[in-house]
């Protein structure tokens, strides 16, 4: 991965979030933390599509007004992690055989796409499932964030990833890059939703299907049983319905929190040239609440 260069630090570190449903983000609240604990000013600010009435159509005009306006960087998520690689001047190897971008540098007039999402997924899930068994597990969503935590579960040792989105031809082409990167029969597409779950050791939630701008399950939870551990990616609200299902019924389960400051440290690092202190950037994440 090319390494960041460092930013000035006689002026703020502008910084912004580009999403949708985002106002209960706490990118923000780490981010300036973080720089001020290093004694740099930063001001992060959200750009939320649903408040603006806009899709990922508006990307590029948003791009152009942030390098205009001074912005130092921009956190991409849901549902502008794909979208925004072709409006980029240089993708980090990793973000491109992922195909999706979260973290994107704005300097000396070029856009430097970067992930994330798979070193915090995988630090995130070490921290809170320790020890689950890992032969085989269901993934819903294959998404922008889906890609990046389909591919931690290769490093965390999942032997069988079962990959199912509402798109088919979106789940082959992940799964075909995890084989290609990590062998044959290592992710599989999977069209049979509740069999796939009685084979499986854990579930991995990497859809939207939560959120408190999406509210809801992603799949039935009568198909979840106490064996089964279950992690999210969501963290606003850190307790989903789907995790509060699966704790009732004695599963383990992980938050989305891990992956939130996981992500955020390494791009932090990104934007800065600093590198970021995980622990106090975990506190500070704890201490804004559920």
């Amino acid at each position: 991965m090319t390494r960041p260069e460092m930013t000035c630090t006689d002026r703020p570190l502008l910084l912004g979030l580009i999403g949708e449903g985002i106002g209960q983000s706490r990118s923000p609240a780490m981010h300036m933390a973080e720089a001020q604990a290093q004694g740099l000013t930063c001001i992060y600010r959200l750009i939320d599509l649903a408040e603006l009435g806009l899709g990922p159509a508006a990307l590029p005009d948003l791009l152009v007004a942030a390098e205009r306006m001074g912005f130092d960087g921009l956190n991409v998520t849901h549902p502008c992690k794909q979208a925004v690689l072709p409006l980029l001047d240089e993708i980090a190897p990793d973000a491109a055989a992922l195909g999706a971008v979260n973290t994107v540098v704005l300097r000396d007039g070029r856009r430097r796409g970067f992930n994330t999402d798979c070193s915090g997924y995988a630090a995130g899930f070490r921290a809170l499932l320790p020890d689950v068994p890992l032969g085989c597990v269901v993934q819903l969503g294959a998404g922008g964030a889906g890609t990046a935590v389909a591919e931690a579960t290769m490093g965390l040792g999942v032997r069988r990833l079962v990959l199912f989105d509402m798109d088919p031809a979106r789940a082959e082409r992940v799964a075909a890059g995890l084989c290609a990167r990590h062998g044959a029969g290592r992710a599989v597409v999977g069209t049979d939703l509740p069999a796939a779950m009685r084979a499986a050791d854990g579930l991995i939630n990497a859809t939207p299907i939560g959120m408190a701008a999406h509210p809801g399950t992603p799949l039935d939870t009568a198909l979840l049983t106490a064996r089964h551990w279950v992690s999210e990616i969501i963290y606003f609200p850190l307790e989903t319905a789907l995790l509060r299902h699966a704790r009732s019924l004695g599963c383990r389960t992980a938050h989305g929190g891990g992956m939130a400051v996981g992500q955020a440290a390494d791009a932090f690092r990104h934007f800065s040239g600093r590198a970021a202190d995980v622990v106090r950037m975990r506190a500070q994440f704890e201490r804004m609440g559920v």
